[in-house]
């Protein structure tokens, strides 16, 4: 396939050229419907949820708030009433905005602060805020906003509002690619050749994005999905690229012809890139576990990104090759091949001299990797699930302002207000509980709202003493459902959207160990089959239970604790998002298998020649660490961009993997995996009789084509037999193309 496509390589550059267009015509037509919707089936909130839709059906749109606070006087007054009300009413006749609730009508009273200082007004928007032009939001912002003076402070809140502070859609992508062509131009010294791996991230992303926004017309695909999507994206996109142009280059540098070399490189690394682009898919799917709704869009995304980034990198990538030729190296180095011939294949420099410190001080270097991830778990020991809300964004923002104005005026729990909903409940019995809920320690208020006729439902509203993200509100919901409410004798159920993140939290945590079994399992099952031991899978879940400890801790130092988040720009601290655990874990999962395919396959197929393990330790390290390294940086790069996606999720998740892969890379797969493995010697290939007559053969690399690894690894303290030095197994073929070059055995 690889050499077909180097040959043909105007029709595949056509196909993907027509494809990305196609797609993004295709997009462009019929539109985005993301679905956010966090509420699972069977909790008590998504119960309230219901009874509430089927009450107040006319409340569907968006309803966000314009705030106004005077500096002297108050509200009320005829000056600030004479600058409030026609931007009011100005709102009111704009077209798309349903109603406007205004506090200076007899309704509208409890809209005033107590102090009189503060009073805000609802819009309601005719659609979702997703669905409302971004025009009209501006035009409100604006008009509102110019009924400001000296004295007068007028902000805006809500998810509408929100959604015209986010930066230019694809601002942390050129970010990142920008870091990435960068780090490649370092590490690669030719133009050409750091362009290769963006091109083909761009491809694969492109397709990916646009994709999922025709599939969020036919399934629940949740907004953050493409984000997502793009993020893990463009980080394996550009890694794959790079392990297979790496591998072609250095073909090309020892004396292959570049179509020779391209096929090999595909045949190899390629190869490789396909196994870890299935491991991520894998590690993906194992979200499935967590059974929620809201996960599956965020599966499809994130797969079918990663699934066209593999396909993009041996298909595309190949004829791109071929359009290249020898230009895929630099001037200088096509000027010393050319005078001074084919490199020597054995591997020098920085890379070459760490491995080897690493197996003359194997104990000490585990050591201190060792004390510096645990350092880095501790504050893994208070993670708290939960939602970000506006509270979390930048604090020169008009969303953060209102939210903060509307605590000010009228309580830190006006900003997540509770909804105790009950069907056909009794009036004395909610007189009753509206008195006992009132009289609660940690409520301000507590009001029955009016109930439509015929409806039969009844919602109380609470609002809070103190803020949604708070330990006490969550208190506060757990008293009203465990003893209150039992006490009541009706069927009523605790609503809003403070209580759905909760219950969503609480399910997420509940499942969430299923979910880490599962994925561990699949990787130990997938690494078992394809290097033949016991103790290389066990190491390398072992390993991936370490980094998401320690990047979680990193993740709960900067966002709940707040170490730097202000600094940053990243807003104010609060609790870590209820999904992202689970998305992290996955994507984390998926990345750190592809390091520990790339590194041990190398060691794997010089232990399998030599049966010497310090020499098969070494060497891997010395000839795949410079590459895991470089990508590495790349992906952080990446990651680190999406700070500037003006999402706090995405956000959250760009520093958590990039915290993640830098601990992986740096430490993990350069220090601590080699070393252990030093620690173990033969042991590592250990794989009882009877257990490798009954797996199945999986081919990471030609190598395994023939069953080279049929036969199985002596136990630890066993001799190989005499002879050829591959263990005495004859079946293994006389020439094997490995990543790095041809081995004779």
């Amino acid at each position: 396939m690889a050499r077909w496509c180097y040959r043909h390589r105007l029709v595949v550059l056509v196909l993907w050229v027509g494809a990305l267009f196609g797609l993004g015509a295709a997009g462009s037509s019929a539109g985005t419907n993301y679905s956010n919707s966090f509420s699972l089936p069977d909790t008590d909130s998504t119960h309230a949820y219901d009874l509430m839709v089927k009450a107040f059906p006319q409340r569907s749109g968006d309803t966000d708030t314009v705030v106004w606070r005077v500096r002297e006087g108050s509200a009320r007054d005829a000056s600030v009433r004479a600058r409030i009300e026609p931007a009011l009413g100005e709102i009111a006749g704009m077209k798309g905005v349903g109603e406007v609730a205004s506090p200076y009508t007899p309704a509208g009273a409890a809209q005033i602060s107590k102090d009189g200082r503060i009073a805000y007004a609802q819009i309601t928007f005719a659609e979702q805020a997703n669905g409302v032009p971004k025009g009209l939001i501006e035009d409100v912002v604006d008009t509102a906003q110019d009924a400001e003076r000296a004295g007068l402070q007028v902000e805006l809140g809500g998810q509408a509002i929100a959604r015209i502070q986010e930066p230019p859609t694809g601002t942390a992508e050129m970010v990142g690619l920008a870091a990435a062509a960068v780090v490649l131009f370092l590490a690669f010294g030719s133009l050409f050749a750091m362009v290769l791996p963006l091109v083909v991230a761009i491809f694969g992303v492109g397709t990916g994005m646009l994709s999922t926004t025709l599939l969020s017309h036919a399934t629940d695909v949740p907004e953050v999905a493409p984000l997502l999507g793009s993020l893990i994206g463009l980080g394996v996109g550009i890694d794959y690229a790079l392990f297979i142009v790496t591998r072609h280059r250095k073909g090309i540098l020892r004396g292959m012809a570049p179509e020779d070399s391209a096929v090999t490189a595909l045949n190899t690394s390629g190869r490789a890139v396909l196994f870890a682009g299935g491991t991520v898919c894998i590690a993906l799917a194992g979200m499935l576990v967590m059974n929620m709704r809201f996960l599956n869009g965020v599966v499809i995304a994130t797969s079918l990104t990663v699934v066209l980034s593999v396909l993009a990198a041996i298909t595309l990538l190949p004829a791109l090759l071929g359009v290249l030729g020898p230009r895929v190296l630099s001037r200088r180095q096509r000027r010393r091949l050319a005078a001074v011939g084919p490199e020597p294949e054995e591997s020098s420099g920085v890379a070459a001299r760490w491995s080897a410190t690493v197996q003359k001080r194997p104990k000490s270097i585990a050591l201190l990797a060792v004390v510096v991830m645990a350092a880095l778990a501790i504050p893994v020991l208070s993670l708290r699930l939960g939602a970000t809300d506006q509270g979390n964004h930048k604090k020169d923002t008009t969303t953060r302002q209102a939210y903060d104005l509307l605590a000010e005026g009228f309580g830190p729990g006006f900003n997540g207000p509770l909804q105790l909903v009950a069907k056909d409940a009794e009036p004395a019995a909610v007189r009753t509980l509206v008195g006992t809920v009132r009289s609660m320690e940690g409520v301000a208020q507590a009001v029955a709202l009016p109930s439509p006729p015929g409806s039969g439902v009844t919602v109380i509203q609470v609002v809070p003493t103190t803020s949604p993200q708070s330990e006490e509100t969550d208190q506060l919901i757990d008293t009203l459902r465990d003893k209150v409410i039992p006490q009541s004798g009706d069927e009523i159920h605790v609503g809003g959207v403070t209580a759905i993140f909760k219950d969503f939290a609480a399910v997420t945590g509940d499942r969430l160990p299923y979910f880490i079994g599962t994925i561990i399992a699949l990787g130990f099952l997938l690494l078992l089959i394809a290097f033949r031991s016991l103790v290389v899978p066990l190491t390398a879940a072992l390993m991936n239970l370490i980094a998401a400890a320690s990047s979680f801790g990193v993740l709960v130092a900067i966002f709940q604790w707040g170490w730097g988040a202000e600094a940053l720009g990243l807003g104010k601290e609060g609790p870590i998002t209820a999904f992202l655990p689970v998305i992290m874990l996955s994507l984390l999962f998926g990345l750190s298998m592809d390091y520990q395919v790339f590194l041990v396959s190398r060691m794997h197929e010089e232990w399998v020649h030599t049966q010497d393990n310090a020499r098969a330790v070494r060497v891997g390290l010395a000839e795949t660490s410079r590459v895991i390294n470089c990508a590495a940086l790349i992906m952080i790069c990446v990651f680190s961009a999406f700070v500037l996606s003006g999402d706090m999720e995405g956000a959250m998740a760009g520093i958590g993997l990039a915290a993640a892969v830098a601990l992986d890379a740096f430490i993990l797969r350069t220090a601590l995996v080699p070393a252990a493995m030093h620690l173990l010697g033969r042991s590592n290939w250990w794989l009882p009789a009877g257990l490798e007559k009954r797996l199945p053969h999986l081919a990471v690399e030609p190598r395994e084509d023939a069953p080279a690894l049929a036969g199985a690894v002596p136990g630890p303290g066993a001799e190989p037999e005499a002879g050829d030095g591959t263990g005495g197994d004859p079946r293994i073929d006389d020439v094997v193309l490995s990543q790095e070059g041809v081995h004779q055995p």
